[in-house]
């Protein structure tokens, strides 16, 4: 998935869990090792924490892909060296990788990120940032250019089950 914070990610990643696939989350790893951003690790610290959640979690997905697993993986991937890298992963495991794109005004972004801020103490999902740490991210990501072959979130879940239907993945582990 390609998606800033607030676009649905998670959402539709658990849509997929109740299709059979195996969902992993960076960002669960992270709250479980280390706590609440801002709280109980420094800001600025993040991607050096992160670095080795990425890694492990790269392991993971290509021994579930090997294995014969359907993955979803609950990440923003916001840069294509990004996606390439991880597209990589799953080609090399054998597996068919489709980016699933959740596009999202800053509008609808900060609406649902300010409602989640009010969870993030417990919720491993509601990393707390500012309206400003929202802009300054947009900045950073990178939407995936048509030289990226993927498809478009619509808000259904089912069109993109479809869609990989389509593309002959069968659902399960």
């Amino acid at each position: 998935m390609a998606g800033l914070p607030g676009s649905g990610k998670t959402t539709l990643s658990r849509a997929f869990t109740d299709r059979g696939f195996s969902r992993l989350c960076p960002d669960e790893e992270m709250f479980r090792r280390h706590g609440v951003y801002g709280v109980d690790f420094p800001r600025g610290t993040f991607p050096a924490l992160e670095r080795p959640v990425l890694e492990e979690t790269s392991v993971e997905l290509r021994e579930r892909l090997q294995a014969g697993c359907n993955v979803v993986v609950d990440h923003g991937f916001w840069t294509p060296d990004d996606r390439a890298r991880w597209r990589s992963i799953a080609t090399d495991a054998g597996a068919v990788a489709v980016l699933v794109y959740l596009e999202a005004s800053h509008e609808e972004l900060w609406s649902r990120v300010s409602k989640r801020n009010a969870q993030h103490e417990a919720d491993p999902n509601s990393i707390y940032f500012s309206e400003s740490d929202l802009a300054r991210y947009r900045t950073r990501f990178v939407p995936p250019g048509p030289d990226e072959p993927h498809l478009v979130y619509s808000g259904d879940p089912d069109s993109v089950l479809k869609a990989l239907e389509e593309v002959g993945l069968s659902f399960g582990c």
